[in-house]
């Protein structure tokens, strides 16, 4: 999903340097700043190299290794975004600094990435199809985080929000969804926004016990094992999370227990792997508010590393796309690349914005009285 979900994805709605979380803020900030979390941006950049290193090796699972991996990384690594989106989205509301982030974090950098990834099928193929509403490659994350934080005023008044969202998650698979506005994915990954919008601090500090930690640890190494054994037998449609139960092969009772039993195992792999995250500031904390530029600018180098496909695909070729996938997502949120791309990533809107515009109140509009 990174920065970008931070207030929005990576912490990042795709945000600012992490305009997807809060903003950057150190333990020596002055009194009343907002100091960022550690162990959340921590969290988003490991996440972010499961992210990247996982489309590096999605054109070389003719290699047993590279599938297994990428089935496992799949279960959780999107979910884990968007999670950690909606915990950090938990104070959204229609003010017009909120409204002006989700206008400028992520509805103008969809534009201008959905343009950008059009371009290179238009100069290698000679086709320009840009539809601002089908959302293209990585772009939807973007799409569906808008709409995900459009609806968070309405979850937090829910009595069952968690079980409101399982429920249109399981019944999205029972028909065919149009790609518009992504929304296979959007309703289908919806309870995990919704959990992080029901998530605490508190939460979040029962994961740090060692315990927890320890049982983390034997959960991943459990899935990963798991993934060795099962990823050629289950569907990889059931892990991207864009079809219905019908296109995938099976009958709506048997999706539904399937998607049920997906959800259930990508929010425990996702506790799992925020027990196994450091809580402390580590040398890469401070990359970890920046991985919305890593999420939508590896897309390009991806698709570059893509021709050299034939002489990849190998046990050797498959470890070194993952450890290129390490580095890549490291340079990608350095100062840097992100002076470079602001522009794109963290676009300054304040020029397109004025001050919120309120109807005068005429009499009409005085309540009646009544008898």
């Amino acid at each position: 999903m990174l920065q970008a979900p931070a207030e929005a994805l990576p912490q990042s709605s795709a945000a600012g340097a992490d305009r997807a979380g809060s903003s950057a803020g150190l333990q020596s900030a002055p009194a009343g700043a907002r100091v960022r979390d550690p162990f959340l941006d921590n969290a988003k950049f490991l996440a972010m190299i499961l992210v990247v290193s996982g489309h590096l090796i999605e054109d070389l699972r003719d290699v047993e290794i590279a599938h297994a991996l990428y089935f496992f990384a799949y279960l959780f690594h999107m979910p884990l975004f968007i999670m950690v989106s909606g915990y950090l989205s938990r104070n959204f509301t229609f003010s017009g600094g909120k409204a002006r982030k989700l206008i400028s974090g992520l509805a103008v950098p969809y534009v201008i990435f959905e343009i950008a990834y059009s371009l290179p099928r238009f100069f290698l193929y000679g086709k320009l199809q840009i539809s601002l509403l089908d959302p293209y490659y990585l772009t939807w994350f973007l799409m569906s985080l808008f709409l995900w934080r459009l609806s968070t005023p309405v979850w937090q008044q829910l009595r069952w929000p968690l079980a409101v969202a399982v429920g249109l998650s399981l019944l999205s698979g029972t028909s065919p969804l149009p790609d518009e506005l992504s929304m296979n994915r959007t309703l289908g990954l919806l309870p995990f926004y919704v959990l992080g919008l029901m998530l605490r601090p508190e939460h979040l500090d029962l994961l740090k016990r060692p315990w927890v930690r320890a049982a983390g640890a034997l959960v991943l190494v459990a899935g990963i094992g798991t993934a060795l054994v099962v990823h050629r037998a289950v569907p990889t449609e059931w892990i991207r999370w864009r079809h219905a139960n019908t296109m995938i092969g099976v009958d709506d009772l048997t999706g539904t227990l399937i998607r049920l039993a997906m959800l259930t195992t990508g929010a425990i792999l996702v506790m799992a792997f925020l027990a196994v995250t450091p809580a402390r500031r580590t040398w890469f904390t401070g990359l970890g508010a920046a991985t919305m530029y890593a999420y939508l600018l590896h897309g390009f180098v991806v698709k570059v590393v893509e021709r050299f496909h034939d002489a990849l695909v190998t046990p050797l070729g498959v470890a070194a796309m993952i450890l290129f996938g390490v580095l890549l997502s490291a340079v990608l949120c350095t100062e840097p690349v992100r002076r470079l791309f602001r522009w794109a990533v963290e676009p300054d809107m304040s020029w397109a914005f004025t001050r919120i515009r309120r109807p005068a109140r005429g009499r009409s509009d005085r309540p009646e009285k009544t008898a």
